[in-house]
């Protein structure tokens, strides 16, 4: 994988969308177990993206690309969950739930990508 390309920038660019929410969470909401479970997994994506560029062999690329689809899904699983709670406004849920969508589509099509490459 090249040092600049698009899944690597808008992952890195999710994380810090994701510790600044979770700061306002903490702060303002005073929220402290659901947000830091959406910072787990929402930093979670970019790091296990940065780990695949690393990979050893194209196995270890894929899996380490899948651990990152798996950690997009659980955040936009508590983002859904905050917005419900009343934690985040549809606004915000809409903004930040779209930014996720969108890293889901990217490393789906890689998998998807790279598995037929080596079909």
């Amino acid at each position: 994988m090249k040092e600049d390309n698009v899944i690597r920038e808008k992952s890195f660019a999710f994380a810090i969308r994701i510790v600044r929410l979770y700061q306002y969470l903490c702060e303002e909401k005073k929220e402290f177990v659901l947000s830091k479970q959406l910072l787990r997994c929402g930093t979670s994506i970019g790091a296990n993206i940065e780990e695949s560029i690393g990979g050893q062999s194209d196995k270890d690329f894929l899996s380490k690309l899948s651990i990152s689809y798996k950690e997009a899904r659980e955040t936009i699983y508590w983002i859904k969950l905050l917005s419900a709670t009343g934690y985040l406004n549809d606004k915000a849920t809409e903004s930040i739930h779209a930014d996720a969508e969108e890293l889901c589509k990217i490393l789906g099509k890689i998998q998807l990508t790279l598995k037929n490459r080596n079909s």
